[in-house]
């Protein structure tokens, strides 16, 4: 086992998101997969009056605006500050609505994303047989800390991890390094002695790259690398593949 530590990245690394996990309802005559009637519904019992066409148009518009801030300088949008936008989108003032209406809201939201993680089986021995050699960490890009642990738990694999880095809590996104930096100093490890695994080579690579610690992308599709990134130490389909590389037989 060549690393002291091993961090994953969470959505797509060590579990597949599927959007068609989530609830579907039909929209303007359209049927989508999302949380909108399931927000409506908590929604209207404080705040009556307000469509589910126009519910769902601003969770829609909320999370469009999250990703254009977090795309400026990779700040992380908490999903406090991203619901408060949704209410404003509904001409509401978050100040005013009852206290307990924004997390009712974030904790519907989460449990349905939660829902919607598939944790493929043949990742559960692969942890736990590197977690006897190595320190283990998740280090993933959401605003929501809970979803992430809720995910992990639900898996049955949140006791392999020394620590779980959600950019929610860092206020960063990698690839800034702030984020790695925080899950690096909680594993007690220098960066070339962890080996960072995710699936995105903008994101994940390229910030591992930057830290000076080696990586593995997980192209599942077998793009081409984007241009202008150095290629990344391994390059996988699946990351079963990581017992290879790390000579782990058990």
């Amino acid at each position: 086992m060549p690393y002291a530590a091993v961090l994953f990245d969470l959505f797509d690394t060590l579990v597949l998101f599927d959007s068609a996990r989530l609830p579907m309802v039909e929209i303007n005559g359209k049927r989508v997969h999302t949380t909108a009637r399931l927000l409506h519904e908590r929604l209207v019992d404080d705040v009556p009056g307000v469509s589910l066409e126009t519910c769902y148009g601003a969770l829609i518009d909320s999370w469009r605006e999250a990703e254009r801030l977090r795309a400026l300088d990779f700040r992380e949008v908490p999903a406090a500050e991203r619901f408060r936008d949704f209410l404003r989108r509904l001409a509401l003032d978050p100040d005013a609505v009852p206290p307990t209406l924004i997390p009712d809201l974030i904790n519907t939201h989460r449990r349905e994303l939660g829902r919607a993680a598939e944790f493929p089986a043949h990742h559960g021995p692969l942890l736990r047989a590197l977690g006897k050699r190595a320190r283990l960490a998740v280090v993933s890009n959401f605003d929501y800390t809970p979803t992430a642990l809720d995910i992990l738990e639900r898996a049955g694999v949140a006791d392999l991890f020394q620590t779980v880095v959600v950019s929610d809590e860092v206020g960063w996104r990698k690839p800034h390094p702030e984020i790695f930096s925080r899950a690096l100093a909680r594993l007690g490890v220098a960066p070339a002695d962890a080996l960072f695994v995710g699936d995105r080579a903008d994101i994940d690579v390229v910030g591992a790259q930057r830290m000076g610690m080696p990586s593995v992308w997980i192209n599942r599709g077998g793009q081409a690398l984007p241009a202008g990134i150095p290629p990344p130490d391994y390059e996988v389909r699946d990351l079963a593949e990581l017992a290879r590389i790390l000579e782990v037989t058990d």
